[in-house]
């Protein structure tokens, strides 16, 4: 009941947001648009910090965002937060049948396989047609190759993949060689491909972990500075000697 009460409290605010505040009477889904994905994009941030505190708080500012599009969707007669949530219990019932139904299922890979053949019963066009054109392209590629396993469509063994990537890789070498860019550059996409494949096969989601690689480098970039800093020697005064000589200290510490 606390839950349902909160939830009630939640919708009641925005009642009155929409009445009184200047501001968010004038928002539309279009105003919203950019703010949910900073929101959402702040919720990835404290998930990668492994801030529990912060994933909380973020998640309310989400919840927010979903109430404030169905309110203004009920205020033209569209929808209401009601048939927000029923659709997604109605879409969840039907996507676990092993859970609601009768369908027996072994492990995850199953319920994987049986969630993409339920979504062409419900009308896709394509096992690849749910993947959202906007999503940046490392998060894409990971979710496209995903949904390609699904279908059954991926490497009998997972090492195969190296092959791949050393091939791709090569490919990459001769267009260099070339100095044809948009060859290059082309290459440089198969590669990555091929990379986020490896990524998936081996259980990393290749979004994160290139993340944590940039706060690394942020950490040891600013350890690097701060030394500078102390030894009164700019940066584009020091060699690259010097600086690997500190970045090795930033790295130890």
């Amino acid at each position: 009941m606390n839950a349902i009460e909160s939830f009630g409290r939640l919708l009641d605010i925005m009642d009155e947001l929409r009445a009184k505040c200047p501001w968010d009477k004038k928002q539309t889904f279009e105003s919203l648009r950019h703010l949910t994905i900073e929101e959402t994009y702040e919720l990835a941030d404290a998930i990668i910090e492994k801030d529990i505190h912060g994933i909380c708080k973020e998640l309310g500012d989400l919840l927010l965002h979903i109430v404030f599009y169905a309110k203004i969707a009920s205020e033209i007669g569209e929808f209401t937060i009601a048939d927000v949530i029923d659709g997604i219990c109605e879409k969840i019932i039907f996507r676990h049948p092993h859970v609601f139904g009768n369908v027996s299922v072994n492990d995850a890979e199953d319920v994987k396989t049986n969630w993409e053949s339920l979504k062409i019963k419900e009308g896709a066009k394509s096992v690849l047609g749910g993947v959202p054109n906007s999503l940046p392209a490392m998060v894409k590629a990971h979710r496209v190759q995903d949904k390609a396993r699904a279908a059954g469509f991926d490497w009998d063994v997972r090492e195969q993949v190296w092959d791949k990537v050393e091939e791709e890789l090569d490919e990459l070498k001769v267009e260099i060689a070339q100095m044809d860019v948009e060859k290059i550059e082309s290459e440089f996409g198969d590669l990555l491909f091929s990379m986020v494949n490896a990524a998936r096969l081996y259980g990393i989601d290749p979004e994160a972990a290139l993340e944590r690689t940039n706060k690394k480098f942020i950490k040891r970039f600013n350890y690097l500075e701060q030394q500078t800093i102390k030894n009164g020697k700019p940066l584009t005064a020091m060699t690259l000697d010097e600086m690997e000589k500190i970045w090795e200290e930033a790295k130890m510490a």
